[in-house]
């Protein structure tokens, strides 16, 4: 498997990585109802979350709500988190999970003859500096990825663009690693029909 994450582009966002109190200290704040440290963790995360929304939808009209969402679940359940010095991780599965949730309600629409997919532009996806095979890679996984299902659709991004583990890709999409490998195996099975046409192996 070739790790494709440093080829995809960032999503253009204004927002730079600061120092300052540790997130540990930031969530105890927050809990607290101070809305300097809700900022803060704004801030800190704005670049990663809005980094993971773009590799899961692309270029989207829908991420920056889904941006938003992500951070009102995640200030409004911060009583949730355990592990206050976790925030970031914590962070990701919310947008994983409400990026599973728009993906599942657009794919019912489109079934339902009430939208129509959009497809990704990929030069806006892939990086101009990425190496020909690695981009030839990423056209692969992302032309693949409307034709998935949205778990499968997320635990290959996860897994093949952003170089997650297995487990790593279970604990974001809070599902046991053995359902994660089954959605895998749909989309490499979907990925392997894309780039071989003739092969007839049938795909669930």
């Amino acid at each position: 498997m070739v790790v494709l994450n440093v080829q995809v582009q960032p999503r253009p966002t204004q927002t730079k990585p600061e120092a300052g109190p540790s997130d540990a200290a930031l969530v105890v704040a927050a809990r607290a109802g101070e809305k300097w440290a809700q900022e803060a963790l704004f801030r800190r995360h704005s670049r990663m979350v809005n980094g993971l929304a773009f590799r899961l939808l692309g270029r989207d009209d829908d991420i920056d709500d889904l941006v938003q969402e992500s951070f009102l679940s995640a200030l409004r359940g911060l009583d949730r988190l355990a592990q206050p010095q976790a925030f970031s991780s914590w962070l990701g599965s919310i947008v994983v999970r409400n990026a599973h949730k728009l993906l599942r309600r657009r794919r019912m629409l489109t079934r339902l003859g009430l939208r129509r997919p959009a497809l990704i532009e990929l030069d806006d996806v892939i990086s101009p500096s990425a190496p020909p095979s690695v981009a030839a890679e990423l056209r692969r996984v992302y032309r693949c990825l409307d034709r998935l299902d949205s778990q499968a659709r997320i635990a290959l991004v996860l897994h093949r663009v952003d170089g997650l583990s297995i487990p790593d890709v279970a604990a974001q999409m809070q599902l046991s690693v053995s359902t994660v490998k089954r959605r895998l195996k749909v989309a490499e099975r979907h990925l392997t029909r894309h780039t071989d046409p003739d092969r007839q192996e049938p795909v669930p």
